[in-house]
């Protein structure tokens, strides 16, 4: 056996590092002492005879010669998780946890997971819902439904993505402040609170305005900012105000007369979901299982 392989274990800590740019992040992702992290790469650097970090501001970044090692270890890691997950496969049977925005949770997926479900007795869904993004590689997380861009990030190692839809978003209000404002232009939005979700980014009324050819001027309008789109919908069905949503998340609401869309002006690309999955995965059948009945769905939704 290749001497080279006495580096192995000390190898997964320079792996963690380097996709984390963290000791702290890596001993916590390997459940170790950021001091172990630190001796086992010190050490490897002195038997490498070159460094393989340094320090730029808060974040550990890899030297020319840690790049050059990063790709080939990060490769050799990835095929060794393949050929385990081979050997390894689970079968249909068990639990798949999915983790999804709030929103789309709540406001989409919920109401049809029963379709899954009778599809599929054997598999015990875990839904994980959190506005904050969760990785897939290195957790418990078999599938997430993104919203809004993917970076590089998202789709590291073995990571597959695949596009859902993208949707125009429109104002939504409640029936009965459209009876109240008579909304004959868009300019009489300004006279109402504007509700915007605060980690929706790419959904902002400046643009939307500025599609529809009103002047915006931030600092004479009226906000409430909310952390998730369906508290947004319940405060405008409470008649709060206004906000920026899709039909596919509101189409119930829209047709039980809650809420309603006082301009038929889209603002594009508006909303935009993924979906993510460890394509190594010992889990894959009941990935594939549960990719092959949400694409069905929104198909049968005519959302792609």
């Amino acid at each position: 056996m290749d001497k080279q392989l006495r580096y192995l274990s000390a190898l997964r800590y320079f792996e963690a590092a380097a996709r984390l740019k963290s000791y702290s992040a890596a001993a916590k992702e390997l459940n170790v002492t950021q001091a172990a992290v630190s001796q086992q790469l010190r050490g490897l650097e002195d038997n490498l005879g070159c460094k393989l970090f340094f320090r730029n501001g808060r974040e550990m970044q890899l030297t020319d010669k840690g790049h050059q090692l990063l790709a080939p270890i990060t490769e050799g890691f990835e095929k060794i998780i393949v050929g385990l997950n081979r050997i390894q496969t689970e079968p249909l049977e068990g639990v798949l946890t999915v983790t999804v925005p709030p929103s789309f949770a709540s406001l989409w997926l919920m109401p049809r997971l029963w379709r899954f479900t009778l599809e599929n007795p054997t598999i015990t869904i875990r839904i994980h819902s959190d506005i904050k993004r969760v990785a897939i590689l290195h957790s418990d997380i078999d599938l997430a439904i993104r919203q809004g861009k993917i970076t590089e990030s998202d789709i590291a190692g073995s990571i597959r993505c695949e596009h859902l839809y993208q949707e125009e978003v429109y104002p939504l209000c409640s029936a009965e402040l459209a009876r109240s404002i008579q909304f004959d232009s868009p300019e009489k939005l300004k006279r109402c609170w504007l509700i915007h979700g605060v980690n929706s980014k790419e959904i902002v009324w400046s643009k939307w305005f500025e599609k529809a050819g009103v002047k915006f001027d931030n600092s004479a309008l009226r906000w409430m900012e909310v952390p998730t789109f369906d508290m947004a919908l319940n405060a405008v069905i409470a008649g709060h105000g206004v906000c920026l949503g899709t039909e596919s998340l509101s189409k119930a609401l829209i047709d039980q007369g809650l809420l309603v869309k006082p301009f038929d002006i889209g603002l594009t690309p508006g909303m935009q979901f993924s979906l993510l999955y460890d394509g190594a995965s010992s889990r894959l059948p009941r990935i594939e299982a549960f990719r092959n009945w949400l694409f069905h769905e929104l198909e049968q939704s005519q959302y792609r």
